[in-house]
């Protein structure tokens, strides 16, 4: 308990810190709703992220007057059911049905807000999650396809891009994230105009990963993480995957997506951002 303290301590600092002055509170954000999709069924590393982010934005609702709301049901991707939301997260899968794929553009085409984690942004053709989804992929998110990662999930040095943008506005110019497994693409984002990358992996960082498998380890490149699409309300981030103790098989949770303050700070004002502003 004296930990879980300590850590509220240091996320209220940040954000105080993070937000302009004075310090944002539940009077200051306009009421609105969220509804979070996820599928949580395979990966373990992300059925942990799932359960901890339905966590984190529940308190964070309670907190800064929003409604936060979570369902693993893909078919409640209609626009009647969307009609209720203005923000949309998806935790760690996309939808797969063509209804539900196009319920999701047309909301989005029509102004809707978008927040995606980790695994929401995967494609590999061939995979359980193949590139069939040009729209989505390669149009809105612009990152075309999975190409490799770092292994193990390990904290990164962030360095923020972008500054004007209302999510990362007031950040440092630099700060240290939580463990995550970074993702690599197949297209680059810097030569897509529509795309903005408002964060990236600071080359300091390198090497990043531990391996065992060389080209786990990254030693240099331009890493985007965190990006918006200018067409769009939408932000992606690519955390959102926790280290598990897989090679002792106790499949033991040792590490947490929500536990760099900042971090926090930058998810939680995007958050309100997509919620209250068109």
């Amino acid at each position: 308990m004296k930990q879980v303290n300590l850590l509220a301590a240091a996320f209220c600092i940040a954000l105080s810190t993070f937000f302009a002055s004075p310090v944002l509170s539940q009077t200051d954000v306009k009421k609105f709703r969220v509804i979070a999709f996820y599928t949580a069924k395979q990966d373990l590393a992300h059925i942990s992220f799932v359960h901890e982010a339905n966590r984190w934005f529940s308190q964070m609702a309670a907190s800064y007057n929003f409604i936060y709301d979570s369902t693993n049901n893909w078919d409640n991707l209609n626009p009647a059911f969307l009609s209720q939301y203005p923000v949309v997260i998806f935790l760690d899968t996309r939808p797969e049905g063509a209804a539900q794929r196009k319920a999701f553009e047309e909301y989005m085409k029509f102004g809707g807000g978008w927040m995606g984690f980790h695994f929401a942004g995967f494609a590999l053709t061939p995979s359980e999650y193949p590139q069939n989804w040009d729209w989505y992929h390669n149009e809105f998110l612009g990152a075309g396809s999975y190409l490799s990662n770092t292994w193990r999930p390990t904290p990164a040095v962030l360095r923020v891009l972008d500054k004007q943008h209302p999510a990362t506005r007031n950040l440092p110019d630099t700060f240290r994230s939580s463990a995550s497994e970074w993702y690599r693409w197949t297209r680059d984002l810097r030569t897509n105009p529509q795309i903005d990358i408002l964060i990236s992996i600071d080359s300091t960082s390198f090497p990043l990963g531990t391996g065992p498998k060389p080209d786990e380890i990254w030693h240099s490149g331009f890493y985007p993480v965190v990006w918006a699409n200018k067409n769009y309300r939408m932000v992606y981030f690519n955390m959102g995957h926790n280290d598990m103790d897989y090679e002792h098989k106790t499949n033991r949770e040792l590490s947490e997506t929500f536990s760099s303050p900042l971090e926090d700070s930058l998810i939680l004002h995007t958050l309100i951002w997509l919620g209250t502003k068109k």
